[in-house]
């Protein structure tokens, strides 16, 4: 598994009732359900991820996360899931309070583009970067929002939620290991991890 999903199920209690938002082929979902006895939900845009989602037996329909998550009660899930895809959404506000009423605490994660490779990059080359975490070109990129570390903070004191955990990383070669970065974060972190609540 990931080195970032690693630390996300780190804070996840056993026993859990789990909502994943962009859940993807469902390895964070798998590896909570079979080690801490989640009971997962999960909902994912591409049928062919819902399909393999599906053969490992996990709970996930396919649909739109900003539409299908306001199907769901008040405070319905002990953690909302949102990982590595909020660059991608857009309406992050709207999605953040929805996820914010369904779960109890909020956990998301996203790519850092105030890394220094980033900064470098833009700086030497004056071209838009490409890193192996932001592996896109302009023209053909999924992100449609550019946001650092710091930018995030700023946001929870705007829509006024409480960040209760957070983690700066920044994984190794191999995707399974990585670094907590505690100086400077927000220029040697290639991702953040917060969990968030009201």
């Amino acid at each position: 598994m990931r080195f970032d999903l690693k630390i996300i199920a780190s804070w996840i209690k056993p026993f859990s009732k789990v909502l994943g938002l962009g859940c993807g082929e469902g390895d964070l979902l798998y590896y909570l359900k079979t080690e801490k006895n989640v009971r997962e939900t999960g909902i994912e845009i591409k049928e062919d991820r819902v399909a393999v989602c599906i053969e490992k037996g996990l709970s996930v329909l396919q649909g739109n996360i900003n539409r299908e998550v306001k199907d769901y009660s008040d405070k319905s899930f002990d953690y909302c899931i949102l990982s590595q895809t909020l660059q991608q959404v857009y309406d992050p506000e709207g999605l953040i309070r929805e996820m914010l009423r369904v779960g109890k605490k909020v956990i998301i994660s996203f790519p850092n583009f105030g890394h220094i490779k980033i900064r470098f990059q833009l700086l030497s080359t004056g071209k838009a970067p490409v890193s192996r975490e932001l592996p896109y070109q302009w023209y053909d990129t999924p992100n449609i929002r550019v946001l650092t570390l710091e930018n995030f903070k700023i946001f929870s004191n705007k829509i006024g939620f409480d960040i209760y955990k957070e983690a700066a990383i920044r994984p190794g070669e191999e995707s399974h290991r990585g670094k907590i970065i505690k100086f400077m974060p927000n220029i040697f972190a290639t991702y953040g991890i917060y969990m968030i609540g009201k």
